[in-house]
C-alpha cells in the first residue's frame, strides 16, 4: 500500500520501487518483460530471488505470464473513456455482450476499467477478448515457491488502519493536493481531451478518496475512513486471488515464513 521506508530499502537491494512517475503508465505485460530481463541477470550471481507483493495480476505476470495485449489508438481509448464519463457504461456493457458474450458473463460489469479494456482489445484486434487472454503463456525457466503471509482479519484491519494513519502523518494529503492541482483540476474544467494517466493511474485507493474530498464532497475525516474501508476491501480481493493458487503455503506471522524458507534451503 505504500513504498518501503528508506531504512527498509537500504537493508537489501530492491528493484521496481519508484521506477515510474505518474506520467509514465505501466501495465502487467511491461512488468513481465522487465522482471524477466532483470531475473536473467540476477540469476547469474544469485541462486534465489525474492519477489514480494502485491497485485495478483502482477504476480501472475511474473510467475505464469500474460497474454500479449495490443495498445489501442489514443482516439479509441479517449472515446470509450468519454462514454464512461458520460454515463454510458450500460451501453458499453451491451456492446461487450454482443461482441464477446463469454467474457460478458464473467466480467464485473460494474468495473468500467475492465469493460473498457475488453472493448479496446476487441475493437483493435477484431477478436473476442476472451480469446486473446486465453493465449498460452511462455514457460518460465525457473521454479517458484509461493509463500503467503495472511494474519487474522482482526489483525489485518488493525494494520491497515495504522498504515493509513502513518501515510497521512507522512504527507499523503499534501501529496494528493499537489496531484489534484496539477492533473485533476484541469480536467474538471476542460473536457477537450481525456488523458489516460490522470484517470487510471490516479484512480487508486488513497488518491481517489482524497480527490473526492478536495472536490468538496466529503470531509477529511470521511475521506480517511473511506481509504481504510476501501483498503480493507482491496485486501479481501487479494486474499480471494491467493485462494486460487493450489501450491501456496500460508502463514500467519513472518517468523514462520522465515523458518520455512530456511528449511527449504539445500
Amino acid at each position: 500500500m505504500a513504498r518501503p521506508s528508506p531504512q527498509e530499502l537500504s537493508a537489501v537491494p530492491h528493484h521496481f520501487i519508484a521506477n515510474r512517475t505518474i506520467a509514465n503508465p505501466y501495465n502487467p505485460s511491461q512488468y513481465e518483460d522487465e522482471a524477466l530481463a532483470l531475473l536473467s541477470e540476477l540469476y547469474k550471481t544469485h541462486d534465489d530471488v525474492i519477489a514480494c507483493g502485491g497485485s495478483g495480476l502482477y504476480i501472475d505476470a511474473l510467475c505464469v505470464g500474460m497474454a500479449r495485449m495490443p495498445d489501442p489508438s489514443p482516439q479509441l481509448r479517449a472515446r470509450l473513456k468519454r462514454q464512461i464519463l458520460d454515463g454510458q457504461l450500460p451501453q458499453l456493457c451491451k456492446m461487450l455482450e454482443e461482441l464477446d458474450p463469454e467474457y460478458y458473463h464473467r466480467v464485473d460489469l460494474k468495473n468500467p476499467v475492465r469493460v473498457q479494456r475488453a472493448l479496446e482489445v476487441i475493437l483493435t484486434t477484431g477478436r473476442p477478448y476472451s480469446q486473446v487472454v486465453s493465449q498460452k503463456p511462455t514457460p518460465r525457466p525457473f521454479s517458484v515457491v509461493k509463500l503467503a503471509l495472511i494474519p487474522s482479519h482482526a489483525i489485518l484491519r488493525q494494520r491497515i488502519d495504522a498504515r493509513v494513519d502513518l501515510m497521512f502523518a507522512d504527507g499523503l494529503l499534501e501529496e494528493a493536493s499537489q496531484l489534484y492541482d496539477r492533473y485533476i483540476l484541469p480536467h474538471r474544467h476542460s473536457q477537450n481531451s481525456i488523458s489516460d494517466f490522470p484517470y487510471n493511474t490516479l484512480n487508486t485507493v488513497g488518491y481517489s478518496e482524497l480527490f473526492n474530498h478536495l472536490d468538496g464532497h466529503t470531509t477529511l475525516t470521511e475521506a480517511k475512513q473511506r481509504i481504510k474501508y476501501n483498503t480493507w476491501h482491496y485486501a479481501k480481493k487479494q486474499l480471494t486471488w491467493i485462494a486460487r493458487y493450489h501450491d501456496v503455503a500460508v502463514f500467519d506471522n513472518p517468523q514462520d515464513i522465515l523458518l520455512h524458507s530456511i528449511a527449504l534451503q539445500p
